[in-house]
């Protein structure tokens, strides 16, 4: 359970979910119930960013139940992260607000999120302004910049007040700065993110926001966290199509993949890998008849006529996408 934590921290998401995995079958095997909560924490967590929101709600729901029965030695705001960032994924950051509002209201168990999870400053931020509640965003800054001036030689705690502050004040050189601070390599993509959506707002710095957003592809790659990957995909199309910045070569699939929404990448990409149409479903949360509906359009937008032929022209997409250095839409399939 150390190792799946001290992974987590550390963005390597392979091996925390196998620690993890391996210590939760080792504690139900001693009966020892106090450590599950660790492992089920972890797998929450990683799940979600792997773009697998089933099981982060599942093992969230386990962090319910023990802490229901008592089994819960993880502190409360971990496990509330762990509820709301499996929540914010299937639902989206309004379904979340109430949990975030409780969660700030408790002066003690946030600031034990917050050092004990440096990367949940600046998700806790995000989520708030993208839900629209500006107070919830303005205490955190104000809690983890507490934190950060009482603990001027933690780099994690410095790396959290930095991104949480850059980010409120929308200010991208300071959130540059922070992610070269983060230890935790999911932390430092998402300030970079974060930094490309700052410098996006002004045309002039497209160019380097597109920049932004390759190295946060990278380092969400790096990590294995699937379902970051493929938001900064959507992300990438859009500043191609927006800032007008033209990828390398004519490839008809090159051109037309730029216009699938993000919901049909995601439907594509998992069909493409066999999965049924009601897996892909579960998979997205919504439903087969959807599924179905999307394929359409997929079909029709990459000129194929079934799954197999989609498959296929999927499975070389990368390798034509590669053969540009400055082609936006294809880097973070490469």
């Amino acid at each position: 359970m150390c190792r799946a934590e001290a992974a987590l921290a550390s963005g390597d998401l392979d091996a925390a979910m196998a620690s993890a995995e391996a210590g939760l079958r080792l504690a139900q095997q001693a009966g020892h119930r106090q450590s599950g909560p660790i492992g089920n924490f972890v797998m929450a967590v990683s799940a979600t960013r792997r773009l697998d929101p089933n099981a982060g709600l599942a093992y969230a729901n386990r962090l319910r139940d023990n802490a229901l029965f008592g089994h819960s030695s993880l502190m409360a705001g971990q496990c509330a992260w762990a509820v709301a960032q499996a929540l914010e994924a299937r639902d989206g950051p309004a379904s979340v607000t109430g949990i975030l509002s409780d969660l700030l209201h408790d002066s003690a168990m946030t600031q034990e999120l917050l050092v004990s999870q440096p990367a949940a400053a600046a998700w806790l931020v995000r989520a708030a302004q993208q839900s629209g509640d500006e107070s919830i965003a303005v205490r955190t800054v104000s809690l983890v910049g507490e934190l950060g001036a009482r603990n001027r030689t933690f780099r994690t705690i410095q790396a959290a007040s930095a991104h949480a502050k850059g980010l409120h004040e929308k200010n991208a050189a300071a959130l540059e700065k922070a992610s070269a601070l983060h230890l935790d390599g999911w932390a430092r993509a998402s300030a970079l993110e974060d930094a490309s959506a700052v410098r996006f707002t002004r045309r002039s710095e497209h160019d380097r926001a597109a920049d932004l957003l390759k190295s946060a592809a990278d380092g969400y790659r790096a990590v294995g966290a699937r379902r970051d990957v493929l938001r900064v995909a959507s992300k990438l199309r859009e500043l191609e199509v927006n800032g007008g910045r033209t990828p390398l070569g004519s490839g008809r699939v090159r051109r037309t993949a730029s216009q699938l929404t993000d919901t049909e990448y995601a439907v594509a990409e998992l069909v493409s890998q066999g999965l049924t149409n009601g897996r892909v479903a579960r998979q997205l949360f919504i439903s087969p008849h959807t599924v179905a509906f999307h394929l359409k359009k997929i079909f029709r937008k990459l000129d194929v006529s079934s799954r197999v032929e989609l498959a296929g022209t999927w499975t070389r997409l990368p390798e034509e996408r590669a053969t540009g250095p400055r082609d936006v839409v294809g880097y973070v399939s490469a």
